[in-house]
């Protein structure tokens, strides 16, 4: 703290250096786990899936670790590893089974909320490693959907400071506005137009418009999240992240986009789902 700096002043420049610190951390594990394999990529997403079943349940069912919670995880660890070795189907209908198994265990009114975390947290954990291994476009697919949710969350934040203005959603993220939604979809859409740019392969005008497309289902995303949050009265999915919170709140963008994705690449070319993705059928 600098001479005549009040605590409360400085308290925000430590929570940023926290917030940089962790994100810097994150961002080289998940690209060095990108770098070096399916496998261990697979192991990484894994990890997250299972921190993200253990939030879940901390949220909706006030819980820790319990059947439910060991259930998912087990689901999310069988999908990751079937995901990897080409069996995406079966992980999917791992997830599912969890997901019915929770609900029965679970049974009442937190039934249905208690399914949905495992689907929450094991859908994009299949789904991502699906694209990344689903043909030799894998890697730079995964790189993009990563670099959009990174590049909106960063544009919807500044656009938001800078520009203000009318809220978004007020009663489910008071400090969204619809400056930041176009700020975001603007940062999504340049990283769309980068990859073009770099990848001649790439048309630009697919790209920019994926990116800008995706960079509204993260902030989607993350308003869905806002809103579970709410209902529930909870500030942060946890504490496991300084500076962040919890991991739900730092890839529900990510997840939502991730499973989006997924989806068009299945209905435009499941053999071939990262080619697809880039628009590359």
């Amino acid at each position: 703290m600098t001479d005549g700096e009040t605590p409360e002043a400085a308290a925000p420049m430590r929570d940023l250096g926290q917030r940089i610190v962790s994100a810097v951390a994150m961002a080289l594990v998940v690209l060095g786990a990108l770098w070096a394999g399916s496998v261990p990529f697979a192991i990484v997403v894994g990890a997250v899936g299972i921190a993200v079943v253990w939030e879940w349940g901390r949220i909706v069912r006030a819980g820790g670790v319990d059947a439910i919670m060991a259930i998912q995880a087990v689901s999310v660890v069988a999908g990751a590893v079937l995901a990897a070795r080409g069996l995406a189907g079966l992980g999917l209908i791992a997830v599912v089974v969890a997901a019915i198994i929770s609900a029965l265990l679970a049974f009442g009114e937190r039934g249905h909320m208690a399914a949905l975390g495992a689907l929450y947290a094991g859908l994009p954990v299949v789904a991502l490693v699906w694209l990344y291994r689903g043909d030799a476009a894998g890697p730079m697919a995964v790189l993009f959907l990563l670099l959009t949710v990174w590049a909106t969350d960063t544009g919807a934040y500044f656009a938001g400071r800078l520009i203000g203005g009318p809220k978004l959603m007020v009663r489910i993220s008071p400090n969204k506005t619809w400056s930041g939604l176009a700020g975001g979809m603007g940062a999504g859409g340049v990283v769309g137009a980068a990859f073009a740019l770099v990848r001649p392969e790439l048309a630009l005008g697919y790209m920019l418009l994926a990116g800008a497309l995706l960079g509204a289902v993260a902030q989607g995303g993350d308003l869905l999240e806002s809103a579970l949050k709410r209902a529930y009265g909870v500030k942060d999915a946890s504490t496991l992240i300084p500076g962040h919170g919890g991991f739900m709140d730092r890839i529900d963008g990510l997840i939502a986009v991730v499973i989006v994705s997924a989806i068009y690449a299945a209905a435009v070319g499941v053999h071939a789902p990262a080619r697809a993705l880039l628009g590359l059928n």
